[in-house]
């Protein structure tokens, strides 16, 4: 079966930068890495590592390029990851990032599922809609509202030191 993904550029500007692509399902997450770097002009020098998301494209597990665990917490390499392993009509959506200095983030999205057509040679650039950016696209990372929180409204009454138990008496 063939795989079809809309690949778009996350960035601030009205215009719209993606790419549409066929890959065989049984192809490797590297495989499609490396459909990805060559369509968007890239030379796919740079780190990169999808991540599996949910609807509201919250960044879920890695599959990386290389292996850069600590050996305890093992990661799914795109070497060895195909992608009918983790794609499927259930699970639609990953991000992608690529060259993490750069923060090159991308959302990719599997359109449909398809038969193979024959004569045709994948992976597949379909569709190429909008220019690549000289640079990254600025990422602005947002905290949660903290102004409400306060340190010192814990209900306590330091004044009444010695009624405080162990655990408020420890330092």
């Amino acid at each position: 079966m063939i795989y079809r993904f809309r690949i778009v550029l996350d960035n601030d500007s009205e215009d719209d930068i993606f790419r549409d692509l066929e890959i065989r399902e049984s192809d490797s997450f590297e495989d499609l890495h490396n459909t990805i770097t060559q369509s968007f002009g890239f030379d796919g020098s740079e780190m990169a590592s999808f991540y599996i998301s949910d609807d509201e494209w919250n960044q879920g597990e890695e599959i990386s390029l290389f292996d850069m665990s600590d050996g305890i917490n093992k990661t799914k390499l795109m070497g060895n990851t195909t992608l009918k392993d983790l794609v499927h009509e259930d699970q639609t959506k990953l991000i992608y990032v690529y060259d993490f200095l750069s923060m090159w983030t991308f959302y990719v999205e599997l359109a449909e599922i398809v038969e193979e057509a024959e004569g045709t040679d994948y992976p597949n650039l379909m569709f190429v809609h909008g220019q690549v950016p000289d640079e990254a696209p600025e990422k602005s990372f947002e905290a949660e509202n903290l102004d409400d929180f306060n340190d010192y409204e814990d209900d306590l009454d330091i004044e009444d030191y010695d009624n405080l138990d162990f655990d408020e008496n420890w330092n």
